[in-house]
């Protein structure tokens, strides 16, 4: 399922066209994005944007949408990983 949401709402090259208006594809898709952050480690807001950019040119948007749906926190201009799947 989650393969078919990806495949959906990004492009070939991984890049997301347009973000799901649903929020259990929305969950998926930015659980997908959460994975570029590694556990643990703490990053300025210019890296973080610098990532999400590789994903969509509105970085703000997904920044937002990460730390609504708590895949990252932010405190004092640092972000890091607190959700998401952890892949072993």
């Amino acid at each position: 399922m989650d393969e078919q949401v990806l495949k959906h709402f990004l492009t070939v090259d991984g890049r997301l066209h347009t973000m799901p208006t649903k929020r259990s594809k929305r969950l998926v898709v930015l659980d997908h994005i959460a994975q570029s952050f590694e556990l643990g480690q703490s990053y300025p807001e210019a890296d973080v944007n610098e990532i999400l950019t590789r994903f969509h040119p509105d970085y703000a948007a997904l920044r937002r949408y990460l730390v609504d749906e708590q895949f990252l926190t932010r405190e004092a201009g640092s972000y890091w990983r607190t959700g998401g799947t952890v892949v072993v």
